[in-house]
């Protein structure tokens, strides 16, 4: 039996003045003209290719790898390792969380940083050719509605559970770069029009890099079931 104080603990649920509209997105993949093939090359890359190329291969890894546990984050560490053989670098590399950056030009900054002071305590390392070249991509993207609107709690656990992983992609990873702040549509909707601020906050906290995305939406699944109960 909760006690008074357990009572008082628990958030008064509001009625969403605003559904939440699941949305997926679809990318269209374009191969760029700059690429890369030893690491001088890939800082020099780095300061000039446009934004949506460092989105796609940072962010959009994240969906692309959304079933590996364990492995690179980013397209930058995965070749820093298997076409430089440079594990110290690709290990920085992948240390970078997405989650901490709210627009691509700071995550750029990140990136050079890392990769200049490397070269700098590793001379040779810069001009040794890569066993293959690094393609610099980017893509197009295109938002579209899914068939789920969620105006409760209960059509938002619904829908959380139906749509694809693309979809859950979209509202908690690339949510970041669009809202332009540490957080995700899900957390916003929940905090805002429900009043689940704790449950919010503990969606935020999921570790994106030891979950696939489906993990994710099992994580969020059950914090928002364990908040209606």
């Amino acid at each position: 039996m909760d006690t008074a104080e357990n009572i008082a603990e628990k958030p008064v649920l509001r009625k969403p003045q605003k559904p939440f509209y699941f949305n997926t997105s679809e990318h269209l993949l374009r191969i760029g003209r700059q690429r890369a093939s030893n690491l001088l090359e890939l800082l020099e890359a780095l300061q000039t290719v446009p934004d949506d190329s460092i989105f796609q291969h940072t962010f959009r890894t994240l969906q692309e790898h959304h079933f590996i546990r364990q492995g690179f984050s980013n397209d930058f560490a995965h070749w820093s390792l298997f076409a430089c053989n440079e594990p110290a670098l690709a290990e920085q590399l992948a240390s970078v969380d997405v989650r901490e950056f709210t627009a691509i030009e700071g995550l750029r900054r990140r990136m050079v940083e890392i990769l200049d002071e490397f070269l700098e305590s590793h001379k040779m390392s810069g001009s040794r050719p890569a066993h293959e070249p690094f393609y610099f991509c980017s893509a197009d993207i295109v938002v579209l509605p899914t068939a789920f609107c969620a105006d409760t709690l209960k059509a938002f656990l619904d829908g959380l559970n139906q749509v694809s992983v693309h979809s859950i992609h979209h509202h908690f990873i690339e949510a970041r770069l669009r809202l332009r702040r540490m957080s995700n549509d899900f957390s916003q909707w929940l905090e805002v029009e429900v009043g689940l601020a704790e449950a919010a906050d503990a969606i935020e906290r999921i570790d994106i890099y030891t979950n696939t995305m489906e993990g994710v939406r099992r994580q969020i699944a059950r914090i928002v079931s364990q908040a209606m109960n």
